[in-house]
């Protein structure tokens, strides 16, 4: 019985079954053409004849497939990414995959452009896959502006977009976890993320022999590029140049900052005191 009406649950499920059977015949099929066209794929290679019209199964470079076992793996680790942020006491926010372009050229300048994944919609406006989500993060704070109670401490796992030569572990496409603290002015917010992904590291068996801990100031890179009588316009630039430490050559990093117009003497300077530097070295 179902809602005191005899036989309209043995209806449903035998409704049900039909559309399965309907749903599975139809999947079948397009297996089955898959597997035709993956077929007419394999024996077109080498017959440019042939090639137009036929799809390639593979994923666009730089991006990858999700199969059931690495969708488990990847759920597992966004669980572990939930579970401390929801710890500490952050609240979880999301932003939409296509942002304004402009949200990210005034932060780093137009040469970003050249690391986006970058159009004009059909309405004509520019628009762009996000590279990372802090500046999505500023948009909300921005729109609640007063509205915000602070602190506000969020946290967010979104995919992200950019246009850059493939290395091994880093994609195009790429997941980011970012969790942020708004409206507290000492350094109490800094101390709690620290913390976060220490743990975060103990509860996926990671010690210090597997990972190290590096810490970035802004502001200390504005010293520095000040000190070196670098032109304040060029900081974005220098910046996005920074970023690349660890990723591409040194040598490949003074280069694009010579290609901004720094002295290249001190472009070397600024790449081996930011990748290298002590305390003391900053001091001198």
């Amino acid at each position: 019985r179902c809602g005191g009406r005899p036989g309209v649950l043995s209806a449903l499920v035998s409704g049900a079954r039909g559309r399965f059977a309907s749903n599975s015949t139809t999947a079948a099929r397009a297996v089955s053409s898959e597997r035709k066209s993956a077929g007419e794929l394999k024996q077109s290679k080498g017959s440019g004849d042939q090639k137009q019209g036929l799809v390639d199964l593979k994923p666009p470079r730089g991006t990858r497939d999700f199969f059931p076992e690495d969708m488990r793996l990847r759920s597992w680790l966004f669980d572990k990414f939930r579970q401390i942020s929801l710890a500490y006491g952050f609240e979880e926010v999301d932003f939409p995959v296509l942002e304004s372009e402009a949200l990210y050229t005034r932060k780093a300048g137009e040469e970003i452009t050249t690391q986006l994944y970058n159009f004009e919609d059909k309405g004509g406006r520019k628009v762009s896959l996000r590279p990372e989500l802090t500046p999505s993060l500023s948009r909300l704070v921005l729109q609640k502006g007063k509205a915000l109670q602070l602190p506000a401490k969020w946290f967010a796992i979104g995919q992200c977009w950019r246009y850059e030569r493939t290395t091994r572990g880093r994609r195009r496409e790429h997941y980011q976890w970012n969790m942020d603290v708004v409206g507290v002015p000492g350094m109490e917010a800094e101390a709690e993320v620290i913390s976060a992904i220490i743990d975060f590291f103990d509860q996926v068996g990671l010690t210090s022999e597997d990972v190290s801990i590096k810490l970035s100031n802004r502001k200390l890179l504005q010293s520095l590029v000040d000190a070196f009588g670098v032109g304040g316009d060029l900081f974005p630039q220098v910046c996005v140049c920074v970023d690349k430490l660890g990723k591409i050559p040194n040598e490949a990093i003074v280069a694009e900052l010579v290609g901004l117009g720094v002295a290249e003497g001190v472009a070397a300077q600024i790449v081996h005191l930011v990748a290298e530097g002590s305390f003391e070295d900053y001091k001198q």
